[in-house]
């Protein structure tokens, strides 16, 4: 049976993972996952993200990044946009995500980036998920 919301799917699964403080977490991979998981890594919310090739789509392998006492770095994830409501936003009305401590990533036509670069660049697009 087909997914409804593969981006949904992804943030639970490293939701979960970090919950039950997994070392890493495998996610049926596309190139929008392995674009989100470079923000995440750029952002210093996973530790790193391998793709392995398979006989289908592949496989995105995310390990997780835990700080002091083994918390998770990500507190939080949040889906915006979903499938059947989808949520876009202009570039003079990207708002940051708890007063700037976490980060709103955004598919725009340069490419998926945070609501800070997207202020930067001067670019609005789908808001596709809030993390802190």
């Amino acid at each position: 049976m087909a997914m409804s919301d593969p981006i949904a799917d992804m943030l639970t699964r490293i939701r979960n993972g970090a919950k039950a403080e997994f070392a890493k977490v495998d996610i049926p991979g596309s190139k929008l996952k392995r674009e989100l998981a470079r923000v995440l890594k750029e952002q210093g919310y996973i530790k790193n993200h391998k793709f392995l090739e398979d006989d289908k789509q592949g496989v995105l392998r995310v390990y997780l990044k835990y700080v002091d006492d083994n918390k998770p770095a990500i507190h939080g994830l949040e889906r915006v946009s979903k499938p059947g409501c989808r949520v876009y936003t202009k570039s003079k009305e990207v708002k940051p995500v708890l007063n700037g401590l976490g980060i709103s990533i955004l598919s725009t036509s340069k490419g998926l980036m945070t609501d800070k670069q997207a202020r930067k660049e001067n670019v609005g697009g789908e808001v596709l998920c809030n993390i802190w």
